[in-house]
């Protein structure tokens, strides 16, 4: 133990006698916390909408004005016909056309129904698939609040059955806010950035310096230098943790559902994973710059694949199996769900299997691909 105590103290040093990796380590989470959450916002807004009348008539300036006092869309532009509005979607100025045609008003007075023609811009296709439902669902509202005169049934044969009346709750994000969903998962992926590509670094230092060739004929065991290095990391890591809900509480007002114990016992396992992972990378590389290209070449996999961006049931399914095989998936999902859903030990228990799972094995593989000379 006092030869790991050295290598603790020796670890501590340098780490305090680093300021700018000080720096990365403490304040850039809290600057990252406080603006990714604003930028990174899924939400569709500020549709921009060509509208092409050929009515002019009272129902459709009343339809206009419906749909640009929704807060989903704006009116760009007042076209004359449908050329020039398509004109704008080229021009990448509008997303979506809304052309009225002539009669518009005439016929749901007279007949009660009359198609519109609204043509999307597909390129970006989330946008223009939940665009076009909000547009949708505008004309339906409008449809639904139209004072047109129906004719009466003429027999009980006649009559419809009254509709089905739904009634629901939301619950978890009643507001339904995206920051509640956003802010977790840039927690977690911040921990595993600074975690990740500060351990990956490490070992290689010690060999560009020359320091490993000393380490290297000490009677340290290889474990005992491998938890020298993660130790001091882990620490560092669990303040950034701590630091990072304090942002997530006080900025956005966001506080865990959820114990406070669990999600921390699910943070010490995951930076244990995570810090052995780096150590893995350092093992194998070189240099640094070999080492920072490497991490990063697997922190995009993860970030990609972990659910943060897109669902992963949405994925191929073999794009799931290998969401499973990363520890950043399991870990956005447990925050998510103690954070906003309050779930306990019991409901994540399989989680946590996994992150010892992979702690156990990088850590080992790390611990057996060091090579010490002596």
């Amino acid at each position: 133990m006092k030869r790991l105590g050295f290598i603790l103290q020796k670890e501590f040093r340098q780490i305090f006698r680093d300021r700018t990796i000080l720096a990365m380590m403490f304040m850039l989470p809290i600057i990252q916390m406080v603006i990714l959450p604003l930028a990174a916002n899924f939400e569709v807004k500020n549709i921009n909408v060509a509208f092409v009348d050929h009515d002019h008539s009272t129902y459709s300036r009343r339809l206009m004005d419906k749909i640009a006092s929704s807060g989903y869309f704006r009116i760009v532009g007042y076209e004359q016909g449908y050329r020039e509005a398509l004109y704008l979607v080229e021009k990448n100025e509008a997303d979506v056309i809304l052309e009225i045609p002539q009669g518009f008003e005439r016929n749901l007075v007279r007949e009660g129904s009359q198609q519109v023609n609204m043509t999307v811009d597909a390129i970006n296709g989330t946008k223009s698939s939940i665009g076009g439902g909000y547009l949708t669902a505008v004309l339906g509202d409008f449809n639904s609040s139209l004072d047109v005169i129906t004719r009466m049934p003429q027999n009980t044969a006649d009559l419809k059955a009254p509709p089905i009346e739904v009634t629901w709750s939301d619950w978890f994000n009643p507001r339904k806010e995206y920051k509640y969903y956003m802010v977790p998962g840039i927690l977690v992926l911040l921990l595993t950035m600074i975690g990740g590509f500060i351990t990956a670094l490490n070992i290689v230092k010690e060999k560009e310096i020359g320091t490993i060739e000393q380490i290297n004929v000490t009677p340290i065991k290889k474990w005992q230098f491998i938890l020298g290095k993660l130790i001091p990391f882990w620490i560092v890591g669990m303040i950034v943790f701590t630091v990072g809900l304090t942002v997530m509480y006080v900025v956005y007002g966001i506080f865990p559902k959820g114990s406070i114990a669990v999600l921390y016992l699910f943070g010490a396992v995951y930076l244990v994973a995570l810090l052995g992972f780096g150590l893995l990378i350092s093992t194998f590389s070189d240099t640094q710059l070999q080492a920072m290209f490497v991490a990063f070449f697997f922190m995009m996999i993860f970030t990609l694949m972990s659910g943060f961006f897109t669902s992963i049931d949405s994925m191929p399914p073999w794009a799931r199996q290998i969401s499973v095989l990363t520890p950043v998936t399991h870990f956005i999902a447990v925050v998510r769900l103690i954070v906003l859903k309050g779930s306990g030990l019991e409901h994540v228990r399989m989680e946590l299997y996994y992150l010892i799972g992979f702690a156990l094995l990088l850590n080992g593989l790390a611990i057996y691909n060091y090579r010490k000379t002596s």
